[in-house]
């Protein structure tokens, strides 16, 4: 996608251990109408998969889900990070690494919000190790129901995550995807 590629080199700054900061236009201020033009690009890359649901993880990938889910006229349920006294019944739980944080969270999802029933496509905003997507995949799996594909809006391809998923099979849609960065520079590979 890119209008997703000048946007990164336009305003995305790196910082030291290969995190790209997009705060400003993506995951602590949106620009709401790029947004929009994200999830028409999911919807377009997706739109032939029988989805029922749009699946996430908290915080930064709720927005993108929700602007994809209204052109596929689906629920966005995410996972949560911390287990809240509002949540209550039955929960499927799992653990998931995050990079940009370096921490381990024990990630939860109420039963009756997944089904197996359920089509389900996972949106994010990046993809490093590939360890949120695992973890919602383990999460679809344990519901019995049917993971439909992945939308990541970057991937920083020069980690594992990726290349992971794509060996396991997984459907797997990313709009940027990052070769390499430096302090000033972000290249990005060819055919993303």
């Amino acid at each position: 996608m890119d209008a997703l590629k000048e946007r990164i080199l336009r305003d995305g700054k790196v910082r030291p251990g290969n995190i790209l900061k997009v705060d400003s236009f993506l995951n602590h201020q949106i620009d709401v109408e790029f947004l929009n033009e994200i999830g028409q690009e999911f919807y377009r890359l997706f739109k032939d998969r029988p989805v029922t649901k749009i699946l996430t993880i908290e915080s930064s990938g709720i927005a993108a889900a929700c602007m994809t889910a209204q052109y596929f006229h689906v629920p966005v349920v995410f996972a949560k990070k911390a287990q809240t006294k509002n949540l209550d019944g039955s929960v499927y739980r799992t653990i998931v690494r995050s990079y940009t944080h370096g921490k381990v969270y024990d990630v939860i999802l109420s039963r009756k919000f997944l089904t197996p029933d359920d089509h389900v496509l996972i949106i994010d905003d990046f993809l490093a190790n590939g360890c949120a997507v695992e973890g919602l995949s383990e999460i679809i799996t344990e519901a019995g129901a049917t993971l439909e594909g992945v939308g990541i809006i970057i991937e920083k391809g020069f980690q594992e995550g990726g290349k992971m998923l794509r060996e396991k099979g997984v459907n797997l849609h990313s709009l940027a995807v990052i070769d390499s960065m430096t302090d000033n520079a972000v290249i990005f590979r060819e055919d993303s």
